[in-house]
């Protein structure tokens, strides 16, 4: 591949897309423990910026497991993969004047990183749900802690593989007691007060 691949710029560009929507496209990436609340979050924020008119779409994890990701497990090797896949595939949504919201739990910052460098400039806008280990076992909302803990799934993020924090979020939400909507208007905060929206 290599040197006979090249990227086709076509005449309608992104900012002809931004222009249309009347607003900035750009990556809400959403990161946090299994049962943290991301993606409540993330679909709160998108019910809001639907409402306010604007053009987006979320990529959750689950979902994307399902359909383009179906051939990954949960080794370090695929989670990599796996957020390397999803960071391609919102640089296309963001390139289509879309704010594109990712609810994954991506727990390595390398990864992180690189969709960072990926998309480039102020597009990637990490939004970090910070639960504490305790909550998300307690809401445990598909069982998966009670399993990990019994041995009956290997590799799970904050059992027995690692989650590495966000040092410096962009949005960093505290989500121990905090109403859902509350943290939700966190993010559009940020969004206004940097012109996104």
């Amino acid at each position: 591949m290599g040197s006979d691949v090249v990227w086709h710029a076509h005449k309608v560009c992104r900012e002809d897309r931004e222009l249309q929507n009347e607003h900035r496209a750009c990556l809400l990436w959403f990161t946090g423990l299994s049962g943290s609340g991301k993606s409540t979050v993330a679909g709160l924020v998108e019910e809001k910026l639907h409402a306010m008119g604007k053009r987006t779409y979320l990529l959750d994890g689950d979902n994307v497991r399902k359909g383009m990701n179906r051939d990954l497990g949960f080794t370090d090797e695929d989670r990599i993969e796996n957020i390397r896949r999803i960071g391609e595939m919102s640089r296309l949504f963001v390139d289509a004047g879309i704010i594109t919201l990712s609810a994954f739990i991506s727990p390595f910052r390398s990864e992180r990183q690189s969709v960072r460098e990926l998309l480039g400039g102020n597009d990637f806008i990490e939004v970090f749900v910070d639960t504490p280990l305790t909550t998300c076992e307690r809401r445990d909302p598909k069982g998966l802690y009670q399993r990990a803990r019994d041995g009956l799934i290997k590799n799970f993020t904050g059992i027995d593989s690692p989650y590495e924090a966000p040092q410096s979020p962009e949005v960093h939400i505290i989500n121990d007691g905090i109403d859902p909507d509350a943290a939700a208007e966190q993010v559009i905060s940020y969004l206004v007060a940097n012109k996104y929206i």
